[in-house]
């Protein structure tokens, strides 16, 4: 492998350390360790609160609980990755201004018990390898492993559907963070070697095998914008002002006969952004289709389009992002490649031949480092199951 990027190889799996942590912090064996998983959306991007279609992976990049049940209602949490401690009680959540990654924590055990769940206290070590930052939801992740970890200690009756509901709720309404249900539902309920449709809309879902055929190329940008947060609030409100124009209840609804008749109705930039969102969940059909069909150069010609119209008609990629899905396509071997997440920076997703990924790691590393100066991370990656007992 070669060593071009720094992170080119595996990080190190925090599931073979974390009792040995919680063993150190707490002098005894933790009753369960649990872990989630990040994801990756192979595509249907910005289409999740509009209602449409989205096709993420869980990966086998995790958050990782050891935890045991305390007899008060006492949280005592420590992270690896923070070198931090956190606690606070059950019976008062309030947000942490010092130990901030310790919300994600609070924001659950808040939600659950806002929901009627009746919690103890625990003890909790915490570690992960997925990249903070990079657009592949360790928030997420987090989420879900606290969530499945009160669920065990505490017995509590809560199907994965409701656990993941509850953890979008913890975020958006404790955390702040207005995100859709896709990260924290794929962390939940994702399967090894599948894909997940899921129609955000109903939070219908099946499972989509993934070939043998295709390994998933993650690649990092590091290049992280401060604009996502005020331009993704513009592009929603952009979405629900077309749907408005095309008399729908949102652009899940549209079809594409419909955009296409009454385009001219729309202004600029609303008209683009209607093109993208419209034609983005049917490319997420279209995808599911040519999987189920083992065609991946079409699966691969509809991430290239998708990521076309996220940089022309959504005007969300980056000159960075636009490097790497532009070098990525150069490589014999890749299928397609497009970027993922909300833009501006963070990550992209390439579907790439199993015997290509050395080329793959060494090209577009090579490539990006020369035109922007920046060394990426590039994983690997599989599709992986989601929460679970270890």
């Amino acid at each position: 492998m070669s060593p071009r990027s720094s992170d080119l190889g595996k990080p190190p799996d925090p599931k073979d350390s974390i009792a040995a942590h919680y063993r150190e912090r707490h002098g005894s064996t933790p009753v369960i360790i649990v872990a989630a998983p990040g994801r990756v959306n192979l595509i249907g991007e910005h289409t999740d609160y509009n209602g449409g279609f989205v096709l993420p992976a869980a990966i086998n990049r995790h958050m990782v609980i050891a935890a045991s049940p305390r007899e008060d209602t006492l949280v005592c949490l420590h992270s690896v990755d923070f070198s931090s401690d956190a606690s606070f009680s059950l019976d008062a959540i309030s947000h942490d201004t010092q130990a901030e990654w310790s919300n994600y924590e609070r924001a659950v055990a808040w939600a659950l018990q806002e929901a009627g769940y009746e919690l103890r206290g625990m003890n909790a070590v915490l570690a992960g390898n997925i990249p903070i930052g990079s657009g592949l939801s360790s928030s997420a992740a987090i989420e879900v492993a606290t969530a499945y970890a009160f669920r065990t200690l505490n017995d509590l009756p809560l199907d994965l559907v409701t656990l993941a509901k509850l953890c979008q709720w913890a975020e958006n309404e404790f955390v702040g963070v207005k995100c859709g249900i896709m990260d924290q539902f794929i962390s939940a309920l994702g399967q090894a070697q599948h894909a997940l449709l899921i129609d955000c809309h109903s939070l219908d879902h099946r499972l989509v095998p993934l070939p043998a055929e295709m390994s998933l190329g993650i690649c990092d940008t590091k290049v992280r914008r401060d604009l996502v947060s005020s331009a993704y609030n513009e592009r929603r409100a952009q979405c629900e002002t077309g749907a408005q124009l095309l008399g729908v209840p949102s652009l899940r609804d549209a079809e594409w006969s419909t955009f296409e008749d009454r385009q001219q109705e729309l202004p600029e930039p609303v008209r683009q952004r209607c093109r993208h969102v419209i034609s983005e969940n049917q490319r997420v059909l279209d995808a599911v289709a040519a999987l189920e069909e083992g065609n991946l150069p079409a699966f691969g010609m509809l991430m290239n389009q998708s990521h076309e119209s996220l940089r022309d008609d959504y005007e969300v990629s980056c000159r960075e992002l636009d490097i790497m899905v532009e070098a990525t396509w150069e490589v014999d071997g890749v299928y397609g490649s497009r970027m993922t997440g909300a833009g501006f920076g963070g990550c992209t997703i390439s579907a790439v031949r199993p015997d290509a990924v050395g080329a793959f790691q060494a090209q577009v590393s090579d490539k990006y480092k020369s035109a922007t100066g920046l060394t990426p991370s590039i994983y690997v990656c599989q599709a992986e199951a989601g929460v679970r007992l270890l």
